[in-house]
């Protein structure tokens, strides 16, 4: 643990609270508090619910449990009872706008973006097993962990964002709802309502294991896209040849396009607030946390294969037919809906609205819950799926709030602005994921927070390559879009290579400055001590002895540039969407 330090009246007096109220709800979870004396190394937690027995929805972890596990059935039933967060969070992924975007690039450009998914594959992975060690080592969510250790500015900048773009997502699942349920004849004054209430009834029962089973089930349902590719009849030669870097008539503006939205739709910023306050909830200790990244696997192993199987699914149903070839114009999920009935049959058209519904439903319980506990967080405010309503008013409050809001406009839409808006916000997404990416990676490398935990050099490698990248895609965007006539080629071309000097340079200043870290004694001594810590029993200390990280004038001045940057490309976005409107 670093070093000891007093901690501020106002800071006592809220870990007492903690503490005291665990101590009355659950005494015998509560014995492993530290003294009410010592209240500088009570635990990091800020809600009391969030300490307890694991009670997943397939099975119940004690918190006191240390026994070893031996052989492959007492392991298979412990990942069992651990899996949840990363199952749900990687498939809610797949929520949807996700089907809208997959199945649009399928039907446009066939299989040959496949290759895509299998870079995101490793993007997806790589940026949750971060989220997974955050959470499971600290013990608090990730937009408190950015307010404490990057202060309120940049706290406000990233929640705000994330509250912004996950109404937007939000309102993509319910839309989602309405073209799935109208496939069916339910008008969406029924679908849309019905929808909300059993969201919220799932989520406020005060059981985080009821949430987690109905979660989990639709997880199991979401398989339902494979006999909907099969009934598409695939062949094995055209899903190989897409593995292969390239774009069905060349690369294009409207190509780059709709790879940003399939980057934004697989990688979004909410999965990031998601899990790791998943993980907080659900009491998953380091003790357990290469069971979660097991599940992270499995989640992401599974995630990119429904997500090619939807583009190969729209791909051998609309890609080569003569009334749904290119030239048709991809409306929404609707259209994709009434075109899969045209084609393939009426079974198919109403398989693509089942997965259309349960995508929808997923996403929106996921992506709700990542507002509602980054409100929590933010607010200091109690936020746990294990409180009842009456316990924690304000966390099912927003809860409830931004649902109800997101239908009002879905139900009082046009069904032009709902399309529409349900491409351009995976865009969005794709644009400001960069920067919730670089928060990740900064508070990965921040041995306060992790310890013995932290990136290491690989690690670094790729996630800064992954941020350079989605940079570059943005920019591409970005510049096409002011500069239509511009070749895409060419500047794609120009903008990776630019990347690649910067970086070759930047890799070139990180080394140097390594190199002078290693030549001080006190940072050797540091790394040492780190080193030495149990990395199965070592937990965040609580937030106020943490000493506070500096922040240097080129690190600042760099976030503000690339925080200016998408901000710019975010109005862009926008403008580019009322444009259309206007035409």
């Amino acid at each position: 643990m670093p070093f000891k330090t007093l901690a501020p009246p106002g800071r006592r007096r809220a870990a007492a609270a903690v503490h005291d109220e665990h101590l009355a709800s659950d005494p015998v979870a509560g014995a492993h508090l530290a003294p009410r004396d010592d209240l500088d190394f009570a635990p990091a937690v800020l809600d009391a619910a969030h300490i307890g027995d694991i009670e997943g929805s397939l099975g119940t972890i004690s918190m006191h449990d240390r026994s070893p596990r031996r052989g492959w059935w007492p392991r298979l039933v412990t990942l069992a009872a651990i899996m949840g967060p990363g199952l749900i969070v990687m498939t809610g992924d797949n929520d949807a706008g996700g089907v809208q975007t997959y199945t649009q690039a399928g039907q446009v450009y066939g299989t040959s973006l496949l290759w895509v998914l299998v870079g995101l594959f490793v993007v997806l992975f790589v940026a949750q097993e971060m989220v997974t060690r955050l959470g499971a080592v600290t013990g608090v969510g990730h937009a408190r962990l950015i307010k404490e250790r990057f202060g309120r500015f940049w706290n406000l900048f990233s929640v705000g964002d994330l509250f912004l773009l996950n109404f937007l997502t939000l309102l993509t699942e319910f839309i989602g709802v309405r073209f799935a349920m109208a496939y069916f004849g339910v008008p969406k004054s029924v679908s849309v309502p019905a929808a909300a209430v059993m969201l919220f009834g799932f989520a406020a029962t005060g059981r985080f294991r009821r949430w987690e089973r109905f979660m989990l089930l639709m997880v199991l349902a979401s398989l339902v896209v494979i006999p909907c590719l099969l009934l598409a009849h695939p062949s094995a030669g055209p899903i190989l040849h897409g593995l292969v870097p390239g774009v069905q008539g060349g690369v294009t503006g409207s190509a780059i396009l709709v790879i940003v939205a399939v980057v934004g739709t697989t990688v979004a910023p909410w999965q990031l607030f998601f899990q790791q306050s998943n993980i907080v909830d659900k009491r998953i200790t380091p003790r357990w946390l290469n069971y979660e990244r097991t599940e992270t696997l499995l989640g992401a192993i599974l995630t990119t294969l429904a997500a090619g199987a939807m583009i190969a699914f729209a791909a051998f149903a609309l890609n080569h037919t003569k009334a749904f070839g290119p030239a048709a114009a991809y409306l929404d999920s609707g259209w994709f809906n009434d075109a899969i009935r045209t084609t393939i049959g009426p079974a198919a058209g109403a398989l693509a609205a089942i997965m259309l519904l349960v995508a929808a439903v997923l996403g929106a319980g996921a992506v709700s819950l990542s507002t509602s506990y980054a409100f929590g967080d933010t607010f200091n405010k109690k936020h746990s799926l294990h409180r009842s309503l009456r316990s924690a008013p304000l966390f099912y409050g927003a809860y409830g709030a931004q649902i109800v809001l997101a239908c009002a406009v879905v139900l009082v839409g046009s069904d032009h602005l709902l399309g529409t808006l349900t491409q351009y916000v995976q865009v969005l997404a794709g644009i400001l994921l960069p920067s919730a990416i670089l928060f990740l990676v900064l508070l990965c490398n921040d041995t306060e927070v992790l310890g013995p935990w932290v990136n290491n050099t690989w690690q670094n490698v790729i996630a800064y390559t992954i941020i350079a990248v989605l940079v570059v895609l943005s920019m591409i965007l970005v510049i096409s879009t002011l500069f239509p006539s511009i070749d895409a080629v060419v500047l794609t071309e120009a903008l990776f290579a630019a990347a690649g000097i910067i970086g070759g340079l930047g890799a070139l200043a990180a080394l140097r400055a390594r190199g002078r870290r290693r030549s001080s004694g006190e940072a050797r001594h540091r790394r040492a001590e780190i080193r030495q810590l149990e990395r199965a029993t070592w937990r965040m200390p609580p937030l106020h002895l943490l000493t506070q990280p500096t922040m240097s004038t080129g690190r600042r001045v760099g976030l503000l540039v690339l925080r200016g940057y998408l901000v710019a490309s975010a109005l862009l976005v926008a403008a580019k969407v009322f444009g259309s409107f206007i035409h």
